[in-house]
């Protein structure tokens, strides 16, 4: 499958997004608009701050994770009241309606916002709204999950899961995840077995980054010891093959971000991302767009980058569609209907493509 027609046939594919944090949606452009409007001093002593022109082409030279997180982190700063994380998510969904998005089960890290006093419910009301938004207006169904940052200590991190307002989100379905972002490497997941445990108590869905920057044990600990079924990145599974077998066998879902691990130098090329290692060892996964006003692309761009590198077949994309459509934590009524979509899509590409 190679040419023009490929990128609409992407398009077209119902996709599901798992890994996409809502506060990585927030270009440099709304980032000026929204510090001037609340009255927000970006920092002076950083070229980088001078323009959105500057900061954008500063986005494409990150040299770590780390490197890209201090840029993360000031940016949030910004956001203040909850229209700002409205306008913030929306953009995000207009976007990726566009690339022919049909469900997204999106992230935002509350410890960020209420460490610098704003309101967890504040966050929530704004996130909310624009998930509505999302389903009446662009038909795309969304699910929120809240993240813990594991570069803070998990005292701090359980203190925030037991805060009522809290609790309340999670007692009511507003939000029905928990996962866990931020550095990866000097924080291993076994640090939150408590946190975890007490999510589970609630009926919650499990998630956490491993296998970014950090091993691939890191993998196994989120599995063993946070009971999560599905890792996000887990891009260095590959690197033992005997847990590799273990989550292809389970059908644990990984959520891939090629574009982000190209810019945060976890591979050199698109190409060292193992899409084909996966995919011939049977192992689930889905392709994401991490923070897309970062890496420079939102989940089509992700799609065609993919495609590009691997010259995937209409039954690749069919199988990485379908595993993501299956690995989502909406209701089965939902899955069903994104099947049959994902069906009437294949049916009308393949010979076009193929033929």
């Amino acid at each position: 499958m190679s040419g023009t027609p490929y990128r609409d046939f992407l398009r077209s594919l119902p996709k599901c997004e798992h890994h996409m944090h809502l506060e990585g949606a927030l270009t440099p452009h709304v980032l000026f608009v929204l510090a001037e409007k609340n009255n927000i001093t970006l920092p002076q002593d950083d070229d980088a701050f001078k323009s959105p022109e500057a900061l954008l082409e500063r986005y494409q030279r990150f040299t770590s994770l780390d490197d890209f997180l201090h840029y993360y982190y000031i940016g949030m700063s910004a956001l203040v009241t909850a229209t700002d994380f409205e306008a913030l998510a929306w953009d995000y969904f207009q976007h990726a309606s566009s690339d022919g998005l049909a469900h997204a089960e999106v992230f935002f890290d509350p410890q960020a916002h209420t460490s610098r006093g704003i309101r967890y419910t504040t966050v929530l009301e704004g996130f909310s709204k624009a998930c509505k938004r999302a389903e009446t207006e662009l038909g795309i169904t969304t699910i929120l999950t809240s993240c813990f940052l594991r570069h803070l200590p998990p005292q701090d991190c359980l203190e925030l899961f037991h805060d009522e307002e809290v609790q309340q989100s999670y007692k009511s379905g507003m939000v029905r995840a928990i996962g866990l972002d931020s550095s990866e490497k000097e924080f291993p997941p076994e640090n939150f077995t408590e946190l975890y445990s007490k999510a589970k108590e609630l009926g919650l869905q499990l998630t956490a980054h491993a296998g970014e920057e950090g091993p691939a044990s890191y993998i196994s600990s989120a599995l063993h010891n946070l009971g999560v079924t599905r890792i996000d990145h887990g891009i260095k599974l590959v690197d033992d093959p005997q847990l590799m077998e273990k989550i292809a066998s389970e059908k644990i879902m990984l959520t891939v971000c090629p574009l982000s691990n190209v810019v945060l130098r976890c591979v050199d090329t698109i190409k060292d991302v193992p899409i084909r290692k996966l995919l011939d060892a049977g192992v689930q996964f889905s392709i994401n767009s991490d923070d897309p006003a970062y890496f420079g692309g939102y989940v089509l761009d992700n799609y065609v980058a993919v495609h590009e590198a691997f010259n995937l077949s209409v039954g690749d994309w069919e199988g990485i569609v379908k595993a993501g459509i299956e690995g989502s934590w909406c209701d089965n009524e939902r899955k069903t209907e994104l099947l049959q979509r994902l069906q009437t899509v294949i049916q009308e590409w393949q010979d076009k493509l193929q033929g």
